[in-house]
């Protein structure tokens, strides 16, 4: 994977408003990703982008087979984004402006565009697992390859932490 292009945040400028990125999945530390971007998004009059990546499957020489594939993740990421929104509701942060992005790619490829793409998003939030297989995907490529030449701030969330203590740190 080549370096990350860069891309001028301009959230200072007119028009413009800091975002918070967090990558949603279905696993408990994506949670805490959610609620602490919800958190610094309410404290600073910012919003937050969810993105969904649907990575491939093995089906490209079966087009109808990828294409279900494809259909089944939208789906997917779409009763995601109705959890997660039915969530951040009853937390009482209904009120915070919220954009839901569907890609489909290899994860990091498509995490790197969209912050390219998008110059107002300032931070990647992502959630650490508590798993004995490590803190996580994403995590775990930022902090042995990423970190160095990331196009922006990530802020890693404690799995071990409760909503309450990220409500006291955002």
């Amino acid at each position: 994977m080549s370096e990350p292009e860069r891309t001028i945040r301009r959230l200072h400028e007119p028009g413009h408003r800091r975002k918070f990125l967090v990558v949603v999945d279905e696993t408990t530390e994506c949670e805490s990703a959610i609620y602490f971007a919800a958190c610094r998004a309410a404290n600073t009059d910012s919003s937050i982008v969810l993105l969904y990546v649907i990575e491939p499957g093995d089906f490209q020489h079966w087009l109808t087979v990828e294409n279900i594939h494809r259909e089944e993740g939208e789906a997917k990421a779409k009763a995601v984004f109705r959890l997660y929104q039915r969530r951040l509701k009853n937390l009482g942060f209904e009120h915070i402006d919220r954009e839901e992005v569907i890609r489909a790619g290899d994860i990091r490829e498509e995490l790197v565009a969209m912050i390219a793409e998008d110059e107002d998003i300032s931070f990647l939030v992502l959630g650490a697992s508590t798993s004995p297989q490590g803190p996580g995907r994403l995590v775990s490529w930022l902090g042995q390859q990423g970190a160095g030449t990331f196009p922006i701030p990530f802020v890693v969330v404690p799995g071990t932490l409760e909503l309450e203590e990220i409500k006291a740190l955002g």
